[in-house]
Order: C-alpha cells, then structure tokens, then sequence
C-alpha cells in the first residue's frame, strides 16, 4: 500500500505562500505559509499535520490492541501536541493526552498497559521514534 501528498510553494520563506494535497483530498490545496507555521495564520503546517496523523494512528492501534485482547473500544479521544523548537528547527516531543470511556471488565491499569503497547506499536510512533513520545491517560 502506498498513499501520496504533495505540496507546492512560491515565493520566498516568509513572503511565500505554498498548499498541500492528499490522494484523498480530504486536503485539497490547503494553504500553508510562514505565518500558519511559525505563528498563527489561517492554514495548516506540518507539525500540525503529524500530530492529526499521531493522534489517529494511535487511537486506531489502541481499538486494535484492545480488540486483541477480547475487549471493545468506548470512545476514544486522542489529542497530539508537538513540541516545535522554532531555533533549532526540530520536533522535541510529542504528547498524546487520550481520554477513554471505561470498558468493562477492564481495570485503569490494565487500560494503560494495553494503551502504552500501542503507542509504543503504532506506525507514526514507530516513524517518530527519536522523538520523546508521551502518553497520558484519564480512563
């Protein structure tokens, strides 16, 4: 399975401005310039991005692990934070907060092994593997 994005640009860094496209178009030219990414203008950014595709990753890899092990996913609500060092230009961690309807027959801390499996398990996670990664749970 293979699955492509583009992105186009013009101008220079900060007059510039540039849009991305999945294969899906679920982003279709969706604008992203200097200003979405290094302070808040109207657009999306690539640290935006990997967190939106983090955070469901992991919730889909937590439904699967649970499912694994003979129990149903509630709702599952994840939220990515990436940590952007703009002077170093590098991601330094992400947090990923998961709020979780209690399943039944399934103790808090059996929920947070099973989670952790599959954060550690997820594939962006495995992609982002130098990068700290946190998981925080309220279940």
């Amino acid at each position: 399975m293979k699955r492509t994005a583009s992105a186009h640009w013009s101008g220079d860094l900060k007059a510039g401005q540039g849009n991305i496209t999945t294969q899906s178009t679920t982003l279709n030219k969706t604008q992203y310039s200097f200003n979405t990414r290094f302070a808040d203008g109207v657009g999306t950014n690539p640290e935006e991005l990997i967190g939106a595709a983090h955070a469901g990753c992991f919730t889909m890899a937590l439904s699967a692990a649970l499912m694994q092990a003979g129990f149903t996913a509630g709702d599952l609500d994840t939220k990515a934070t990436v940590e952007f060092d703009t002077n170093a230009l590098k991601i330094t961690g992400i947090t990923l907060d998961l709020v979780a309807t209690p399943i039944a027959n399934v103790s808090a801390e059996q929920f947070k092994t099973i989670a952790t499996a599959a954060k550690e398990n997820c594939p962006i996670s495995k992609a982002l593997a130098s990068v700290p990664i946190t998981l925080n749970v309220s279940y």
